[in-house]
């Protein structure tokens, strides 16, 4: 999951990072309401982490900016518990939730799956063939045992099985992977790909190409020699 973390207190700004970072993340980090609305206009993000209280302004004001401009990233608010009228102005101004501070990363993972579950439409357990994908636990199975891959090819995968079934663009999949230094292109996109057929050969599911418009994973379809 790719994850906008706005938060300006440095001391929680780095451990929410360790944390988020930890549970297979992937952070890009604001302190400002200048560097917040600058990331979220030119990357796309899987959810988004927002302080209210920023040196040169209200959360609010990127979050009214985002949903004006029809974007739909689940935002969860980070506000003070006794702030009640915070909460408030955050979801009428388009959050999607809040977490009170001091809060539980447990919990503020916990939420962050359910809305970008939500807003997917994607289960946390999907199954295609002889694979099993499993969020919560981010690993995928074969056959119940556990089935490792490079963390590249894991993104990838995640992304074409959310939901199951979607057609994802090569520019989708470039906008959610890239780093904020180095875009990832198509050939190591493709070489991604490449691999993960490969891999999932004789398991039931299969990554297929749709002409002028992305990847799809469907089941596998094994043609008789007859």
């Amino acid at each position: 999951m790719r994850i906008l973390l706005v938060e300006d207190d440095p001391a929680l700004h780095e451990v929410m990072t360790q944390n988020l970072l930890a549970l297979g993340h992937r952070v890009e980090g604001a302190s400002t309401v200048a560097s917040a609305g600058h990331w979220w206009r030119v990357q796309t993000f899987d959810a988004v982490l927002l302080d209210l209280n920023l040196p040169d302004g209200s959360g609010l004001t990127v979050l009214r900016e985002a949903r004006a401009r029809g974007d739909k990233t689940p935002v969860i608010v980070l506000t003070a518990r006794n702030r009640t009228e915070e909460r408030i102005a955050g979801l009428d101004a388009g959050a999607d939730d809040y977490v009170g501070k001091p809060f539980d990363m447990a919990e503020v993972e916990a939420r962050l799956r359910a809305l970008v579950r939500r807003a997917a439409g994607a289960d946390d357990v999907v199954t295609i063939g002889r694979l099993k994908l499993d969020r919560r636990a981010r690993r995928i199975f074969c056959d119940e045992a556990d089935w490792p891959m490079p963390a590249r090819e894991y993104e990838v995968l995640v992304e074409l099985m959310t939901p199951l079934g979607r057609v994802v663009s090569k520019k989708m999949l470039s906008d959610k992977l890239s780093d904020a230094g180095e875009a990832l292109g198509d050939n190591a996109l493709e070489a991604f790909i490449s691999r993960l057929r490969k891999r999932m050969t004789g398991t039931g599911a299969a990554i297929v190409t749709v002409r002028g418009l992305g990847y799809r994973v469907q089941q596998e379809v094994l043609f008789d020699a007859d």
